[in-house]
């Protein structure tokens, strides 16, 4: 099977995936308390964030999907034509196939093209070498490199990599060799603790936390394996809302991605403590199966709706969302008592019922120097 054909397979798979989708995770288990006289004046709302020394118009961006073949081609064309529109960031897919073969780089090249002054990541993977990271830079005129790592999806893999040691030593040579912030992400598995302090040490600027409730990866993998035995490893990791807990208190900037539905995820996911929200399964059923205007309507309509909630919460930016109260129920609940963390303070640290929390635990705001467009 050639690369080309395996892009469009997982176009397939992801669509297919996406549309059986039952709709509930972990974020559903994630409340916010509400303070019926909270609410501020909607002019006084701004979307901007900042963080690691970049710098995004809103708290929201198309991550990292596909390329590689005629098909992914349009497919980025499009999602380029919609950042343009709507301001977001956007993120390449794996950018693999054109390291391998440079015929393919038009169907990378348009992300930069048709979103000429846009906020463009480039995406690797972990054995990439430092001067093919530089290559998928310049392909894009990248403002920041986005680096996968994916055991559980390289695992299923027919043709998937069986060597692993030597990612951790590879991610920090290509920090120390490109001149953009580095974003570590995962594919829908999630990132522990233990990993983004591991990311932290490694230099890297900013963890993509991309946890499970979305697209699975493992699964689209096992699907195309003949024949498909590693079922076991569907819905492998820890959730988005799990990943974000987590994190907590690691000083590295985290973003969230992964099973994010609409708008009240992505404010859930702020109040966690993320810098930003991706979504990459849910514009892409949008595009796919109503176009290129549905999706830029989409796009406006979540940037709108979040800047609704946080006028109603009182959240005059979306750091704010990290002051207001929030409650832990259910099975994530109980992964927070496993892992030792206490949310108890989560639930009182807008006011008198107990003290501000420091918002992103302001041991990152050292990273807030410097800004990329």
């Amino acid at each position: 099977m050639t690369s080309a054909q395996r892009k469009d397979d997982h176009v397939r798979l992801a669509m297919e995936q996406n549309r059986a989708h039952s709709g509930h995770n972990q974020f559903d288990e994630v409340s916010f308390v509400h303070h019926a006289l909270a609410g501020i004046d909607r002019p006084d709302v701004a979307l901007a964030t900042s963080f690691g020394g970049i710098q995004w118009q809103a708290p929201l961006y198309i991550n990292a999907m596909t390329g590689g073949s005629a098909k992914t081609g349009d497919i980025n064309r499009d999602l380029a034509t919609a950042a343009a529109e709507t301001g977001v960031a956007i993120a390449s897919g794996s950018m693999s196939a054109y390291l391998k073969d440079p015929s393919c780089a038009d169907t990378f090249r348009v992300l930069r093209t048709y979103n000429p002054d846009g906020f463009v990541m480039a995406n690797i993977n972990a054995t990439a070498s430092v001067d093919g990271a530089r290559r998928a830079i310049d392909l894009l005129r990248a403002d920041a490199l986005q680096i996968h790592i994916n055991t559980a999806q390289e695992t299923p893999m027919p043709e998937g990599d069986r060597s692993f040691s030597s990612w951790a030593a590879q991610i920090e040579r290509i920090v120390a060799g490109v001149e953009v912030p580095v974003i570590v992400k995962e594919v829908g598995n999630g990132l522990s603790r233990q990993t983004v302090l591991l990311l932290r040490e490694l230099g890297v600027r900013v963890a993509d936390l991309a946890g499970r409730g979305g697209t699975d990866f493992a699964r689209i993998e096992n699907g195309r394996r003949e024949p498909a035995d590693y079922a076991f490893l569907h819905d492998w990791g820890q959730s988005t809302a799990a990943c974000l807990l987590d994190a907590r208190g690691t000083g590295l900037p985290v973003l969230a991605s992964g099973g994010v539905r609409h708008p009240l995820d992505v404010a859930r996911s702020l109040a966690l403590g993320a810098r930003a929200v991706g979504v990459s399964g849910g514009f892409l059923r949008t595009l796919m199966d109503d176009g290129l205007s549905a999706l830029v309507t989409q796009l406006s309509t979540w940037l709108d709706q979040l800047a609704a909630l946080q006028t109603m919460l009182g959240a005059r930016t979306p750091t704010d969302l990290a002051r207001c109260d929030v409650l832990i129920h259910g099975t994530l609940r109980e992964f927070c008592a496993d892992r030792g963390i206490d949310t108890g303070p989560l639930a009182r640290r807008s006011g008198p019922l107990g003290p501000f929390e420091d918002v992103h635990d302001l041991h990152d705001l050292h990273d807030l120097t410097g800004s990329t467009r």
